[in-house]
């Protein structure tokens, strides 16, 4: 073999070696910037409400969501226990983020047509962005608050878990958009009301699923109607599975929020008002998706409350038609 050969070998080699170890460090310098779970399972002081915290903290969305996943098929098979009585100290810095998106005032965020693949790509990532705070949500709701039935811990690892496939289904639909969650800004207005309720489990119960959530109940079936409009199929069947969980979540949050008004001997209905007004939460707007709030477990006393401030005319009641029917007239005398 002429020497020419031989050396453009030796070169293949040395780059190919090279390239591999640059792969290694790049491979290496990226997970360094996104660190592991902190999760410890080997300490006999670790319970599942603690690790729910440790997940809570990690700021990896992906790594988030998998260690939820892992967490709730864990405490399912035995190999993960409950410490109800286990009082853990709030640590600095909740809940672990990563660096994008930017967070900023809900007005500050554009609209764009959902006809433009654009405009799909940012309603998936504003999705996206609700489904990994909805992560955070349950599980601080797992680690926070102690001496809850262990049924109450259960029940919100199974939300966390399942919020955690919505955000993969998301994150992989915007994926095939060309996006990754972080490429547009969004608000903190879920983890904000997390945080006024932070001392008071009743509070969270009444505000975070039955309000900000059951918001989610009402939202789906217009944009998945405009997904349907748009030719996005599968974006709309995630918008289906999405849709079907959440009333599960709600109904959660329904069955906690009245167990707490029980076992403290309050009145329900006067309760939520008066908790709303307390921790300022955001006033209900219609249209609402009456038949999947019913099967969340809202009353027909809470339903019929909503029906007032749904602005479609079928909705009406009859004494109210008539009153309406009535000042109209005189309006036009």
């Amino acid at each position: 073999m002429p020497p020419i050969f031989g050396l453009l070998d030796v070169f293949s080699t040395i780059c190919s070696a090279t390239i591999g170890r640059l792969a290694d460090f790049l491979f290496n310098r990226l997970h360094s910037m996104q660190p592991a779970v902190p999760v410890t399972t080997d300490s006999p002081a670790c319970c599942a409400r603690a690790e729910a915290l440790a997940i809570l903290r990690a700021n990896n969305p992906a790594a988030k969501a998998q260690a939820a996943q892992a967490l709730h098929a864990r405490v399912a098979d035995g190999s993960a226990q409950w410490d109800s009585q286990r009082v853990i100290d709030e640590p600095p810095g909740l809940p672990g983020r990563p660096p994008r998106p930017e967070l900023v005032e809900p007005r500050k965020l554009g609209r764009r047509s959902m006809q433009s693949v654009e405009g799909r790509a940012v309603l998936l990532h504003a999705l996206a962005h609700i489904e990994f705070n909805a992560i955070n949500l349950a599980l601080d709701a797992v680690w926070r608050f102690t001496g809850m039935p262990v049924a109450f811990y259960a029940d919100w690892l199974r939300v966390a878990a399942e919020e955690a496939h919505h955000f993969s289904l998301l994150s992989a639909r915007l994926f095939e958009f060309g996006h990754a969650y972080g490429d547009f800004p969004a608000h903190d207005g879920l983890w904000e009301m997390c945080d006024r309720t932070r001392g008071d489990v009743l509070a969270r119960m009444a505000l975070v699923p039955r309000t900000l959530e059951a918001r989610g109940l009402d939202a789906s079936p217009p944009i998945r109607a405009r997904l349907q409009q748009a030719g996005d199929h599968a974006s709309a069947a995630i918008l289906d599975v999405i849709l079907r969980d959440e009333i599960g979540h709600v109904l959660i949050g329904n069955r906690w929020f009245r167990y707490l008004c029980e076992r403290a001997q309050l009145d329900p209905h006067a309760t939520y008002l008066r908790l709303a007004d307390e921790y300022r939460a955001p006033r209900l707007r219609g249209p609402f998706n009456f038949d999947a709030r019913r099967a969340a477990g809202f009353d027909e006393a809470e339903l019929a409350a909503l029906v007032g401030l749904d602005p479609r005319p079928e909705l009406e009641s009859a004494p109210s038609r008539q009153a309406r029917q009535a000042r109209e007239s005189d309006d036009e005398v």
